[in-house]
């Protein structure tokens, strides 16, 4: 697995390998967390839910390291991103993989280049070159080893989701964050992307959060699950204490009721 060449070291197994501390962030007067406190350690499923507009995207960002907060701090393992120096943030960063809501995808590449590209980006041309086999075998564990010279226009919805997937997981990184995997796909593809995405954190060890609004797909990921509301991110913990959590808006939210304390939203 990726490493920061020593200079950030691990600080052990029982340490959270992110964590935000205080953490306040807000856009043009409005608030989207106020002194939130969070720990993420090896191995979680974090799961974020909530109405549109919440601020599940713009955490995942902050936790990525994507946004910087204005009070607190977001660190990875026990160091603050925000005083990392430019090298150690590009080291940090190949340590993350993300998947957008739109998979960010090059039409102009292919499925191999599009997963050669992002290794030339952080590790440079030649070890992009030396790590073919290291495309291979992503490219071969979300089922794409047969296409590799198609385009992304000529794959499906559902491929073009795997492959998305497959550019997060090339440098076989420590934290993934999914913003939205099966957005757009119907409800069986959706399971067997949820299902993947659950197969290769068991093979390889990554820590993951994921963004959605399918509450089924939500209950498959979740170690843990977060339902999010405008400047109030509540943690309501594994998918069965999510079911039976006591607060109005959950339960409105979950089981997708018109009516309910939301209906302004």
């Amino acid at each position: 697995m990726v490493g920061l060449k020593g200079e950030i070291m691990d600080v052990g197994k029982d340490a959270p390998i992110i964590e935000l501390k205080s953490t306040s962030l807000g856009f043009d007067g409005h608030e989207v967390l106020k002194d939130f406190d969070l720990k993420l350690f090896e191995g979680d499923s974090l799961v974020l839910v909530g109405p549109s507009g919440s601020g599940k995207s713009t955490l995942l960002k902050l936790m990525a390291g994507l946004l910087k907060p204005q009070s607190g701090a977001v660190l990875y393992r026990g160091h603050d991103l925000s005083t990392l120096s430019k090298k150690l943030r590009e080291e940090h960063l190949a340590e993350v993989g993300m998947l957008f809501q739109q998979n960010a995808l090059f039409d102009s590449m292919t499925v191999f280049e599009n997963l050669r590209f992002v290794i030339e980006e952080v590790e440079g041309i030649q070890q992009a070159l030396d790590r073919k086999d290291d495309i291979l075998e992503t490219l071969e564990a979300v089922g794409l080893d047969h296409v590799l010279d198609h385009f992304p226009s000529e794959i499906s919805g559902g491929m073009q989701k795997r492959l998305g997937i497959a550019r997060a997981l090339v440098l076989k990184p420590r934290l993934v964050f999914y913003d939205d995997p099966t957005a757009g796909l119907d409800p069986i593809t959706s399971r067997k992307i949820v299902s993947m995405i659950l197969e290769l954190q068991k093979k390889w060890g990554a820590t993951i959060v994921t963004v959605t609004n399918d509450m089924m797909r939500a209950y498959q990921l979740a170690g843990r699950c977060m339902v999010c509301f405008p400047g109030e991110f509540l943690k309501t913990g594994s998918a069965e204490d999510t079911k039976a959590f006591a607060d109005p808006r959950v339960q409105q939210f979950i089981r997708g009721d018109v009516n309910g304390p939301l209906e302004a939203l």
